[in-house]
């Protein structure tokens, strides 16, 4: 029997399903401490990072190829789509957190292949949150009849964080949709199924962001689609990344998500779900370097005593751990608000905003304890300080989530 169904059917229960979906708030207090059956996710997730991730990481950062096997293997073993719902064939009762236990894990191996397993989990977001029984059921059930990924095409060569700026537009003619425009950067472009696709249906430039998009899911092989090449990035190269131009991309009416206009409020509210396990990755990475750093420092001998022992590297340990357990920390309850039916936007910035920054400095550090070895190839922590950057770019940068936190902020002590 799949591992992860043997959980699922053990977290059914009554006390498990408060602390992983979407349940009234326990009253019992805080706790810190993970499920009997969040650890055993956890360890299944850590076996399958110690032996089928970390030993091929290096080949496919040097190759820059999409790691199906490794990604047909998670999803074999039900590490895939956890969150999908049960009448689309998927087990339904995981939630949020669960995803980022399986997340950090994965993230420590590698953050690109992370990246590679974890980002259909953005283009399935609006799916799941706005999409009609008939829509789940044909597009996510997809995803667990087969090793198939989606993607998440919002961003544009011309606006990134700004969302309202998105020039892509779909004009309706009879029951279709005519779609026309360029995506960019989009994670899984020359690699999934589908995608949900931001587009302008409003013409008028003074028309609301809240009014002027639709939400639609697009096709890989519909006539039209058009994926570019793979984008040779700094780091996380497993990651597929690419643009995507849609050149009169007929869309059937049924592919339309809650109904025209309604595009941006489900971009925008699918990060809520998403911005927790980009920070959960990013605490990964973190405590990679935490550890690698430590061992080296432990190894590494310098006037006659392990460079652990001078007060420069210790206290560059210590704020490392510093930063680790408190990203830990942010991206827990981002997650478990989400879970439980909380508005967790503003958390959700803080976790991402936090765990991301925790992670460059924690690889920076780990580069500088490693010395000249840290700038070698030969040795991992390179590798983890060209994957930490991303985690301050995508799903909105550091600054956007400042924004989104400065304006919930000071809207608090205008009331």
């Amino acid at each position: 029997m799949n591992p992860l169904v043997q959980i699922a059917r053990v977290t059914s229960r009554p006390a498990y399903r408060r602390l992983s979906t979407a349940k009234p708030i326990p009253s019992t207090g805080v706790c810190f401490e993970l499920s009997e059956e969040q650890k055993a996710l956890q360890d299944l997730a850590r076996k399958f990072t110690r032996e089928e991730i970390i030993p091929v990481a290096a080949q496919y950062d040097k190759s820059g190829e999409y790691p199906w096997p490794v990604v047909k293997k998670a999803w074999k073993l039900g590490l895939m789509n956890t969150h999908i719902p049960q009448h689309c064939g998927g087990v339904g009762n995981l939630g949020v957190f669960d995803e980022c236990v399986v997340g950090e894990e994965f993230a420590y191996g590698c953050t690109g292949i992370t990246t590679a397993i974890g980002g259909t989990n953005l283009g399935q977001a609006p799916v799941i949150i706005a999409g009609n029984k008939e829509q789940q059921k044909k597009y996510l059930g997809r995803l667990i009849e087969e090793p198939l990924v989606a993607a998440y095409g919002v961003t544009e060569p011309g606006c990134g964080s700004d969302v309202a700026g998105v020039k892509t537009r779909a004009e309706k003619k009879g029951d279709e949709w005519i779609l026309n425009g360029q995506k960019m950067w989009i994670t899984n472009g020359g690699v999934a199924n589908w995608y949900f696709v931001l587009a302008r249906t409003n013409p008028d430039p003074k028309c609301p962001a809240g009014k002027a998009f639709t939400g639609f899911i697009v096709e890989r092989d519909w006539p039209g689609v058009n994926p570019g090449r793979k984008e040779l990035n700094m780091g996380q190269r497993a990651s597929d990344t690419r643009g995507i131009t849609f050149e009169d991309v007929r869309i059937p009416k049924e592919n339309v998500l809650i109904g025209e206009g309604a595009g941006f409020k489900i971009a925008m509210g699918a990060f809520d779900k998403t911005r927790p396990p980009v920070a959960a990755g990013a605490t990964g990475l973190a405590q990679r370097a935490l550890d690698e750093a430590t061992n080296y420092s432990l190894q590494r001998k310098t006037f006659g005593v392990p460079i652990a022992h001078h007060q420069a590297v210790a206290f560059m340990l210590a704020d490392m751990a510093i930063g680790v357990e408190t990203a830990r920390l942010a991206w827990h309850k981002a997650a478990w608000m989400v879970d439980h039916g909380q508005k967790n936007t503003v958390l959700a910035s803080v976790a991402k905003a936090h765990a991301s920054e925790v992670a460059n400095k924690a690889a920076a550090d780990a580069v500088q304890i490693f010395g000249g070895n840290g700038y070698n190839t030969e040795y991992p922590v390179e590798k983890l300080m060209r994957d930490a950057k991303i985690y301050m770019i995508y799903e909105g940068t550091s600054q956007i989530q400042r924004l989104i936190i400065s304006r919930e902020t000071l809207s608090k002590h205008a009331a």
